[in-house]
């Protein structure tokens, strides 16, 4: 993952940790003074949300332990590889669109950072300016051409 992501991904952690746990200790201490449990919905929602952020956290501190940090502003080249920012070209409507190949926890594919695990990505690595990929889509098959490779 890139550097960025990776601090992303840390501040969720510290955010999950510093501010969503005591804020979810507070409501279940709350819940717990109106009395009977069994029949408590804010307990059990109270409960329900502190083992989604504990899932998260735990989550979150597994996929931070095992990154390995990419630090694209020392890569360049024309070869697509992790972090390349790539320019295609639509063979059939010559429409062009720009996606960076990042990591799978900071895709978002609205802001045109794409996983290295989409089938797009897996069939642009290795490839290089001028190269023509095929892509499987739910629609059919597509057509791209690789106009430009970039690392920013």
């Amino acid at each position: 993952m890139s550097p960025a992501g990776l601090a992303s991904l840390e501040l969720e952690l510290k955010h999950l940790k510093s501010v969503e746990r005591p804020a979810i200790i507070r409501a279940i201490a709350e819940a717990r003074e109106h009395g009977d449990l069994s029949e408590n919905a804010e307990y059990h929602a109270a409960r329900e949300r502190q083992s989604f952020t504990e899932g998260r956290i735990a989550e979150l501190e597994d996929v931070i332990s095992r990154a390995q940090v990419i630090d694209v502003s020392t890569m360049s080249g024309t070869v697509v590889r992790f972090g390349a920012t790539v320019t295609l070209a639509d063979e059939d409507t010559d429409d062009e669109s720009a996606y960076t190949l990042v990591g799978a926890h900071e895709s978002d594919i609205k802001s045109g950072r794409l996983s290295v695990h989409a089938p797009l990505a897996r069939a642009l690595i290795g490839k290089t300016v001028g190269d023509t990929i095929e892509v499987s889509t739910p629609s059919g098959s597509k057509m791209y051409q690789i106009v430009d490779v970039k690392f920013v």
